[in-house]
Order: C-alpha cells, then structure tokens, then sequence
C-alpha cells in the first residue's frame, strides 16, 4: 500500500472509531508494522490533522475533521464503479440514470492516475436477467420513504387476491427478478413486502406516519431476523421472495 493510501486509511479508521485505537490495532488492519504507524501518526499530525493520543494508549480523531471530498484508494474506486454497474442494471429508471451520472462525476474529480480505473474498470457484473417491471413510480416511493409519507395501494398478491392497502413504506429492496416495497400496512397491523409488479394502483398521500423511520425499520429487522427468512441467498427469495409476501 502507497503511504499515501496508508494514511487516508488510518484517518478512516479512526474518523469510524467509537473508542480509542492502538497504534498495534492499526498496524493489524492496514497489515504494517507499528513503526510505520508511529511515523504515519506523527505525519497526520505535522500536517494539522487533529489526531489526539499516544504511543501505548490509542490515538482518536477529534470529531467534526473533514478531509477533501473524494479522496479515493483505488479500491474504493473499483468498488463504487462496480455498485454502480448494479444498480445500472437493476435499479429503476431514476436510480440507473444517477448511477451512470455518479460513475461520470467520480471520473471527473478522481486524480488523473486513478481515471484508467473508471474509464476501464478490472470489476464488472455478469449474467444480468430481466427484471419484472414495476407497476409505479419508484422515484415517487423512495421521495415518499424520505418524506416519511404513507401511500394508498391496490394490490393483487400472490393468490391472485385484490386488496386496497394503506403503507408506511420503509425501504425498497432489490432482488435479482423483482422489487420489494418493505413497508407497515395498516390493513394487516404488521410489516409486509409488496412485489412491485403487483401493484395495480398506487396514491401518494400527504399524510405522514404516526412512528419514527428509523424505529420502524429497527423494529421490521428485529422481526426478520427472528424468522430468518429475509436472506439473499435463501433461492426463494431469488425467486421473487414469494414466501415473504401478504
């Protein structure tokens, strides 16, 4: 690893860090010696980086530091191009278009020597498959998960079986063939997945919901990870994740 590279990693580390870390756990993760990390620290610190510590204690970095923006290793690189190539090719219309404007946008502000690895990426996906068309506005879901505002469906489920429901859409989940909408559903008082190709109508409403994002997102994993049936590699869930569904 370049020392260039060691160093914004070590800032990394630390920037993530909820406790103190050793120069030892350091070295551990960036695979060096602990000299060098003494020697990279004193660097840090001689160019104004408010790294607080010492040798034998642990080293934290002073809350509210900013680095400038898209200081990116080579691996960093590779990996934001090849989830851009994903969501490309799985994403919606709106998210695919972004992802192809945020592979652009690193090209243009990443260091001339590190273009190469935008322009000709060593990563890509393979076995792409088509994926079943959404019935709505995905664009419109994700605005209203961000908004926290609740949509009106009608919907046809897996035993052809046509309900209207009113959601608390929380999440959007991508599978291999098809979308889930994760959301509460007041109809059944409990968390559901709503395939988006079934949707046969949707209502964006103004009303907001009655519960924190966040907590019901906590809640709805809590939930899952009991029934263990929300996992990618389980092949029914790369089969449209039928069992999941209302």
């Amino acid at each position: 690893m370049r020392r260039a590279d060691r160093l914004f990693q070590i800032i990394q580390i630390l920037r993530s860090a909820r406790k103190p870390i050793t120069a030892r756990q350091l070295a551990q993760e960036l695979e060096t010696s602990v000299r060098t990390i003494y020697r990279d620290i004193a660097e840090l610190m001689a160019q104004r980086v408010p790294i607080q510590g010492e040798a034998g204690i642990g080293y934290v970095l002073k809350r509210g530091y900013d680095m400038p923006p898209l200081m990116l290793t080579a691996d960093e690189i590779e990996a934001a191009v090849l989830g851009a190539q994903w969501v490309a090719a799985q994403g919606d219309p709106a998210l695919a278009r972004a992802a192809r404007d945020l592979v652009r946008k690193i090209h243009d502000v990443v260091p001339e020597h590190l273009r190469p690895l935008v322009i000709d990426a060593g990563v890509t996906i393979v076995g792409k498959r088509q994926i079943l068309p959404d019935a709505l506005d995905m664009q419109a879901v994700r605005c209203a998960i961000r908004d926290q505002r609740k949509i009106h469906l009608r919907y046809g489920d897996h035993k052809d079986q046509t309900t209207e429901r009113t959601i608390w859409p929380i999440a959007v989940a991508y599978f291999e063939r098809a979308r889930l909408i994760v959301a509460w559903c007041q109809l059944r008082q409990g968390f559901r997945h709503f395939r988006t190709d079934r949707i046969q109508s949707a209502q964006f409403l103004d009303e907001r919901f009655d519960q924190s994002i966040t907590k019901l997102r906590a809640k709805w994993w809590e939930g899952e990870q009991r029934k263990r049936c929300f996992n990618p590699r389980d092949p029914n869930v790369q089969k449209g994740a039928s069992h999941l569904l209302d």
